[in-house]
């Protein structure tokens, strides 16, 4: 029965005639029709998955080169447009819209001869938490089917938590690729905000969204990071420079910082706590030097992300209204002010109106000055106020989510709740930093967490060498 391990490993055994990508192929639908009930596809490319692996096998035994992702099967989030294949983000809105184009991203991958296997449901528009505000209902975790997966990424980190693909593609706007990494038990990296195009990635918050990665290596998701984030004109926030192709080195130290502030939050689990006060000192008995700092701003950071994302939210999702695609009412309209607003009401989900309704809020004439531009210079004191910490410091230390997975249901319950959650993950996303979660530890309640890393901007190099000293320590202990 095949196992995935490594993207080498699996590659060597392709080499010796040990496997054929069809067979590998045929595996993962299995595992997919087998744990259907995780909810995690929205749709399976069967038939072109195993037409891309039998001509992968045939380019082999002809004794072609192989590409750096050959055969490497992989899942991409419903918001990751593919020419030919419906992308809906989880929306009514987009029912039976087909994408014209492929995505800069993904197209690096399929020039690597990756095969995609499907899309992963997600929260709608990659607003949530949860991965329970989707057209598709709902994505359960499979170390307990009882929990959500997180969000809003979570059909993606389910895809691999369950084995029914070997790398994915999620969207990270202020956490959506890390917070499920923590609460499925794998690796989730938001890259630095222009480090992978954008261009094919349907936008929530332009300012903030990146491509991230899941995997269950360090070195795979490296390896996904370096062909993704090459240039592309397309994309006008791009770095333009691909990272660099240095080798993650070996057990080297480095200066680390965590916030004082976040570490004494009361919304923290007094389990999580330990757990990472305990790898701290694990990580200073291995030569690294981690220090306490002070950071007055950590409660403002949770009310500045939502005022921005949802304000370019309002924004960005003014498009689907119904005339060139997606859900058209069967309600005949009077005028077009009803025609707009019933086919909006009836293919936006709840989560993303209120979303809307909020940032069209702080857009508005009166409330402009005292929501956005404010919340504008919290960004802005956040970015220097991190370049301050990283002119002493090699990364920062921190969280990833407050609690283990919830259950299921409990998002209605109390919806700034599920907001103030973000409290570890937006920063990231406010100061474009890269970030990356880390599997590390188990809880009593039989729910992975870990901890997430944050180096400066331009600097995932350093970021995965850390990530990978950190693997290392884990197996350690």
């Amino acid at each position: 029965m095949f196992s995935f391990s490594t993207i080498t490993r699996y590659q060597q055994q392709l080499a010796n005639n040990e496997l054929t990508c069809e067979a590998v192929v045929n595996h993962y639908l299995a595992e997919i029709e087998k744990h259907k009930g995780l909810n995690a596809f929205v749709e399976v490319y069967a038939d072109e998955a195993l037409e891309k692996a039998r001509a992968l096998d045939e380019s082999r035994s002809k004794g072609e080169e192989m590409k750096k992702l050959h055969g490497v099967v992989i899942a991409i989030k419903d918001v990751i447009c593919y020419k030919g294949h419906s992308v809906t983000a989880a929306s009514k809105i987009l029912d039976g819209f087909s994408s014209l184009f492929t995505a800069t991203a993904l197209q690096y991958l399929l020039d690597e001869d990756a095969i995609i296997i499907g899309n992963c449901n997600c929260d709608e528009f990659a607003m949530g938490s949860t991965n329970e505000n989707s057209v598709y209902g709902a994505v359960k975790n499979f170390a307990n089917e009882e929990r959500v997966p997180g969000g809003s990424s979570g059909g993606s980190a389910v895809a691999v938590q369950a084995g029914m693909c070997m790398l994915s593609l999620g969207s990270d706007t202020g956490g959506s690729v890390r917070q499920p990494a923590d609460h499925c038990g794998i690796i989730g990296l938001k890259p630095g905000y222009g480090r992978i195009s954008r261009y094919g990635l349907l936008a929530y918050a332009s300012s903030f969204d990146q491509v991230g990665i899941f995997g269950t290596t360090v070195q795979d998701v490296k390896l996904l990071l370096q062909i993704m984030s090459r240039p592309d004109n397309m994309d006008s926030t791009m770095t333009q420079r691909a990272l660099p192709p240095t080798e993650i080195e070996q057990n080297k130290k480095y200066k680390f910082c965590y916030f004082t502030q976040v570490m004494e939050h009361p919304s923290l689990d007094a389990e999580i706590r330990a757990g990472i006060e305990n790898k701290i000192e694990a990580l200073k008995i291995a030569g690294n030097e981690v220090e306490a700092v002070s950071f007055g701003l950590l409660d403002y950071i949770v009310p500045a992300y939502y005022v921005l994302t949802t304000a370019e939210a309002s924004s960005n999702l003014s498009r689907y209204d119904g005339v060139r695609y997606g859900h058209r009412s069967n309600v005949p309209a009077a005028d077009i002010d009803t025609f707009y607003k019933q086919n909006r009401s009836e293919g936006f989900g709840l989560e993303v109106k209120r979303r809307i309704m909020l940032g069209t809020f702080v857009l508005s004439t009166g409330y402009y000055d005292a929501y956005f531009a404010k919340a504008q210079q919290i960004r802005k004191l956040l970015v220097e106020k991190t370049n301050e910490i990283f002119s002493t410091y090699d990364g920062i230390i921190m969280p990833v989510a407050p609690t283990t997975a919830p259950l299921l249901g409990k998002k209605d319950d109390d919806p700034i709740a599920v907001y103030l959650a973000d409290i570890f993950t937006v920063f990231a996303n406010l100061t474009g930093l890269p970030a990356i979660a880390l599997p590390l530890f188990s809880h009593s309640d039989n729910m992975p967490y870990g901890l997430q890393i944050m180096t400066k901007n331009e600097n995932e190099v350093t970021l995965l060498q850390m990530a990978e000293n950190l693997m290392e320590l884990k197996t350690k202990d």
